[in-house]
C-alpha cells in the first residue's frame, strides 16, 4: 500500500511539474541596459536606436544611443530591430479572481449582498492563476484587481502580474470603490427570443433610493472622526470622502452617466470615474466641466443600441480624447481576453487617433486614472522598470511579439500554458512554426 501511495504521489508531483507555471521572478540584482531598440516613452515620445538602463527595480537613464552608462558592472540586451515599451496596464481585470468560470470554487469576483464596499479583492488574488502568465505574455504587466455584482461590489486593488502572493503583487492597495449604478432599462440577450431585448428595470426607483441612503450614512460616519461602533462596510467608505479612494461608476448612457456623477457629488465625494461609457459622447460637455475621467469598454464590441453608428464602438476613444478628457480603456468581456488590450486599443487608433496616443491610453492615462502614474506608465527616470519589449507592434495582434518582460527590474519567465500546450502538439505532429 504504502509503495503504491509513493508511486502515486511521484505520478502527482510529476503532474504538477509539467502544468506549473514558472516561479516568480528574482529580484533585480545587478543593472541592466536595454539597447538599439525603438523606445516608446508612453507620453507620446519616440526615441530611436535608444537605450534605457534599470537598477534595483528603478529606472536610471533613458535617452538615444549616446546615454551614458557603466558598462562595466551592467547587463546588456541587445534589442536592435525590436520596440520597448511601458508595461500595459489592465483597469476593471478579474485575472487572479477566477480560474474556470465553470468551476463555482475558482470564481471569486462576486460577494453576496447589495452593498459589500468592504470586501476586499486583494486578499482574494490568486497569484498562481494560469491565465496571469497568459495576459503578461502580450505586455500587460499591471491590472486592477476588481468585484463585480451587487450595488457596491466591493474595493480594489492594483496588482503587478508576478509575485508569491498578494502582498507582493500588491502595488497600490484599495484604490478604488466600485458602483454597478441602476439602470433605467437593461439591454439583455434572450435565449427564448434568440436576440436581444430592451427591458425595463422595475427595481430602479427602489435602487436609487436604497443608494442615497447608503451614502447619507457613508457621509456622516465620515464626518464622525471616532464612532462609538465602528461599522466595517461604512468605515470602508472613508477614502471616498477625504480623496484617498475613487469611487468607479460602472455606467452606460449618457443620461446615466450625468446622474450617477450627480449623485456621487451630491454626497462630497471627491474621486469619481466612469467605467464603460458607451454613450459618453453624449454626455462629452458635462464630463469636461466636472474633470470625470473615463475608463471607455473596448473597441471590439457591438454598438448598445440599433440606431447607432456601427464604427461608434471604434471611434468613441478619439471623440473624448480630442475634447480633452482623461481616457483610459479596459477589456473585462472575458477575464482571460485582458491579454487583448493592447489590440482593443490599436484599432481605435485606425479611427481618428494617433497610434501613440492609443498606448498612452493603456499606459499613462490608465496610470493616472488609478493614481499609480508617479510609479509607472511612462520609461521615465526615477520609475519603476515595468517594461515589455517585442519584435513587432505591441498594438498589433499580427506582429505583436513579447520577448522580455520586466516587472519592477524582475526579468519575467514568459512561459505559460498555451506556450506548452503549442510546443507539445508541434512536436507531436511535426509542425513547421513560421
Amino acid at each position: 500500500m504504502n509503495k503504491q501511495l509513493s508511486l502515486l504521489s511521484l505520478l502527482f508531483i510529476s503532474f504538477l511539474g509539467f502544468s506549473q507555471n514558472p516561479a516568480p521572478a528574482s529580484p533585480q540584482s545587478k543593472p541592466i541596459a536595454l539597447v538599439g531598440a525603438t523606445i516608446h516613452v508612453g507620453d507620446g515620445k519616440i526615441i530611436q536606436n535608444g537605450t534605457i538602463v534599470f537598477d534595483k527595480g528603478m529606472i536610471t537613464a533613458v535617452g538615444d544611443a549616446s546615454t551614458n552608462f557603466n558598462k562595466s558592472n551592467t547587463e546588456i540586451i541587445n534589442v536592435s530591430g525590436k520596440s520597448v515599451y511601458p508595461g500595459i496596464i489592465a483597469p476593471a481585470a478579474w485575472a487572479g479572481l477566477i480560474e474556470i468560470t465553470s468551476v463555482r470554487s475558482t470564481l471569486d469576483q462576486t460577494e453576496t449582498g447589495s452593498f459589500n464596499p468592504n470586501v476586499r479583492t486583494l486578499i482574494a488574488h490568486n497569484t498562481d492563476s494560469e491565465v496571469i502568465p497568459t495576459i503578461r505574455g502580450n505586455g500587460v504587466l499591471i491590472g486592477q484587481t476588481t468585484p463585480e455584482g451587487g450595488i457596491i461590489s466591493g474595493t480594489s486593488s492594483v496588482m503587478e502580474y508576478d509575485g508569491w502572493n498578494w502582498e507582493d503583487a500588491a502595488l497600490k492597495k484599495d484604490d478604488g470603490i466600485w458602483l454597478n449604478y441602476p439602470t433605467l432599462i437593461a439591454r439583455q440577450f434572450s435565449f427564448e427570443e434568440s436576440k436581444f431585448v430592451i427591458k425595463k428595470n422595475d427595481k430602479y426607483i427602489e435602487q436609487k433610493n436604497d443608494l442615497h441612503k447608503f451614502f447619507a450614512d457613508a457621509l456622516a460616519y465620515a464626518e464622525t472622526t471616532t464612532p462609538t461602533i465602528k461599522n466595517a462596510k461604512l468605515e470602508a467608505t472613508r477614502g471616498l470622502f477625504d480623496g484617498s479612494k475613487r469611487l468607479f461608476i460602472r455606467t452606460e448612457s449618457g443620461k446615466e452617466i450625468i446622474e450617477s456623477v450627480r449623485l456621487a457629488q451630491q454626497y462630497k465625494i471627491k474621486n469619481i470615474v466612469i467605467v464603460g461609457g458607451e454613450e459618453a459622447d453624449l454626455a462629452i460637455d458635462f464630463l469636461k466641466e466636472n474633470s470625470i475621467p473615463v475608463i471607455v469598454a473596448p473597441t471590439h464590441r457591438l454598438p448598445s443600441t440599433v440606431d447607432e453608428d456601427v464604427w461608434n464602438p471604434y471611434k468613441l476613444p478619439a471623440k473624448l480624447m480630442k475634447a480633452g478628457i482623461l481616457t483610459g480603456m479596459f477589456y473585462t468581456e472575458e477575464f482571460w481576453r485582458t491579454r487583448n488590450l493592447p489590440f482593443a486599443a490599436g484599432t481605435a487608433a485606425a479611427f481618428g487617433m494617433e497610434k501613440e496616443d492609443a498606448l498612452k491610453m493603456i499606459t499613462l492615462n490608465n496610470a493616472k486614472i488609478l493614481d499609480i502614474d508617479k510609479q509607472v506608465g511612462t520609461l521615465e527616470v526615477g520609475k519603476m522598470a515595468t517594461i515589455a519589449v517585442s519584435t513587432g507592434d505591441i498594438l498589433d495582434m499580427k506582429t505583436n511579439k513579447v520577448v522580455y518582460a520586466f516587472i519592477r527590474g524582475k526579468k519575467i519567465d514568459l512561459d505559460d500554458k498555451q506556450k506548452r500546450l503549442n510546443k507539445k502538439y508541434v512536436e507531436k505532429y511535426g509542425i513547421s512554426e513560421k
